[in-house]
């Protein structure tokens, strides 16, 4: 070797186009004087190479033949750059020249200098077209059996189905190779459903960048080569509006109107919340699997579609994880009726069921926790039990008494149409909308959100009272008198504005302070509250 210490680095320029090149990769293809790379790929970059470089190209499959050229050069004291696209260190050069310096008895401290510069992968750049398919635990195979046994590629595919990884695969088909991609679909779909959305990317960020997004029964319909790479979605994976989205939990949330309620910071880590986690395995629950999301007889249908036998399924319990899903929401009898039957009591035990739970608020409902994928035929059955079902979360909720068990009936309307109008509608934070028939506001309309109390025909209205703490405080007066035909217009209006200006989690009586007025109505602040200690010592 010279005196000169050479210097090899190894650079990963990502997918190809020049604006997901990273500034480290530019200035290391800036630094070298010899680049030696696949011919594809140093088209890719050429428009990033100096003429006085010394550029070396060579095929397809001359990798180990570039590895030990590129240490060569930089033995003789130069610097000398390895290309890759993507990440040089995925199915990169990376190994390879590390391979070749360890054969030769290579030492960082006395050898020559080498950097591996990190570039985007084609798992990344590829789900970055899709959508978000790869939030959750994914993995990445390659099919090419040049390097690696079929046999064991085969046994990685099996473990990765069985485990519910997504999976990207890479080079997954080309002239000489053609049934290893019909082999990896025939034993993923063992372990998933033959409408598992799939992605097909050629091409990410290229001039010939070509997308298709299909499912994994019929993957093989479209064309698939060497510059493909085909994600594939787990059981929980979901295609909407075009685009592959894996939720980034298992145990998703479900309420009536679909969104998934997302966890406070303060609860994620609960055990209560995380049942699949170690402690609950040690802890000796059972491990709860939600509904089959498809039946067995329409995998065996696609397999015998696709290959004229369908080959034995192993049994769900043991192929794949089934995602478990969680469907929440409260119950109550009515708007107005406070009083639940036996019968819609039986019905509501039957549901819950030993794996579900029940806890009864202060809002004058029943909140409900159920393992399932079906929510709709849950909601059904309770429906037709005479129950109110509503969402739970950050939604608006009405609040009303029992109009003094029915026999003030006169304002009943009022509160059903708001509870029809708004109840569910998401919210910046969950708002409560206390009801009350008279003026005696028994239920206590004026310590919610927004309070509407009828009196001698017409309603008075009390917006953000603070509920909670210390500091509570009922709502402020803003008006008395509102027409019964004006009320549900002016709730809307105040919803709306809460709706569209409100800050996420920020509670309706900070954002009533913040904007300061609302429909006319100025905020004022409470009061201050003097305590004084009790003579009792309480």
């Amino acid at each position: 070797m010279d005196g000169k210490r050479g210097k090899l680095l190894i650079i990963g320029f990502g997918p190809g186009s020049f604006e997901h090149i990273t500034q480290r990769a530019r200035e290391a293809i800036e630094e070298c004087e010899v680049i030696l790379g696949y011919t594809t790929y140093v088209e890719l970059v050429r428009g990033l190479l100096r003429e006085d470089q010394i550029v070396v190209q060579t095929g397809m499959t001359e990798e180990v033949g570039r590895a030990q050229e590129a240490v060569r050069q930089a033995e003789q004291g130069k610097v000398v750059g390895v290309i890759s696209s993507g990440d040089a260190g995925v199915y990169g050069m990376a190994g390879l020249v590390y391979e070749v310096l360890m054969e030769k008895g290579w030492t960082e401290k006395e050898g020559i200098a080498v950097e591996v510069i990190p570039g985007i992968s084609a798992i990344n750049s590829c789900a970055s077209l899709l959508g978000a398919p790869i939030m959750h635990d994914a993995c990445t195979i390659s099919l090419s059996d040049h390097l690696t046994p079929w046999e064991l590629i085969a046994k990685r595919l099996e473990a990765a189905g069985q485990a519910d990884f997504v999976i990207a695969l890479y080079n997954p088909k080309s002239g000489r190779r053609t049934r290893q991609i019909e082999e990896a679909q025939r034993i993923l779909l063992k372990y998933r459903s033959p409408d598992t959305p799939v992605g097909l990317v050629k091409s990410a960020y290229r001039e010939r960048q070509s997308i298709v997004i299909t499912d994994l029964a019929h993957m093989l319909d479209h064309e698939i080569g060497m510059l493909t790479t085909v994600i594939i979605g787990n059981n929980s994976t979901r295609l909407y509006d075009g685009k592959m989205i894996t939720p980034r939990g298992y145990q998703r949330k479900y309420t009536l109107n679909a969104d998934k309620q997302a966890l406070a910071p303060h609860q994620r880590l609960r055990p209560e919340n995380e049942p699949w986690a170690l402690h609950s395995v040690f802890a000796g629950e059972q491990e709860q699997q939600a509904e089959k999301s498809y039946t067995r007889a329409l995998a065996e249908e696609a397999l015998g579609k696709l290959y004229g036998t369908a080959p034995e399924l192993i049994p769900l319990e043991t192929a794949g994880f089934v995602q478990e899903s969680i469907f929440e929401f409260a119950v109550s009898p009515g708007v107005a009726n406070k009083k639940i039957t036996a019968q819609q009591m039986l019905v509501l035990a039957e549901i819950v069921g030993e794996k579900g739970t029940m806890e009864y608020t202060p809002h004058h409902q029943i909140r409900v926790s159920v393992p399932t994928v079906k929510p709709e035929e849950i909601t059904a059955k309770l429906r037709a039990a005479g129950l109110l079902v509503q969402p739970v979360g950050d939604v608006v909720t009405l609040k009303a008494c029992d109009f003094c068990d029915g026999e003030k009936r006169d304002a009943i309307p009022y509160a059903e149409q708001i509870d029809e109008l708004f109840g569910g509608m998401q919210v910046p934070k969950e708002l409560k909308i206390g009801f009350n028939g008279c003026g005696m506001a028994c239920y206590g309309a004026v310590t919610e959100d927004i309070g509407l109390v009828f009196r001698k025909g017409k309603f008075d209205l009390f917006l953000g009272a603070k509920t909670t703490g210390r500091n509570a405080h009922v709502g402020q007066p803003v008006a008395e008198g509102i027409e019964p035909e004006e009320v549900v217009g002016l709730i809307e209006r105040i919803l709306r504005k809460y709706k569209e200006e409100g800050h996420p989690n920020e509670r309706f009586h900070k954002f009533f302070k913040r904007v300061k007025e609302i429909e006319g109505f100025k905020h004022e602040d409470a009061p201050v509250r003097v305590l004084v200690e009790a003579v009792c010592g309480d």
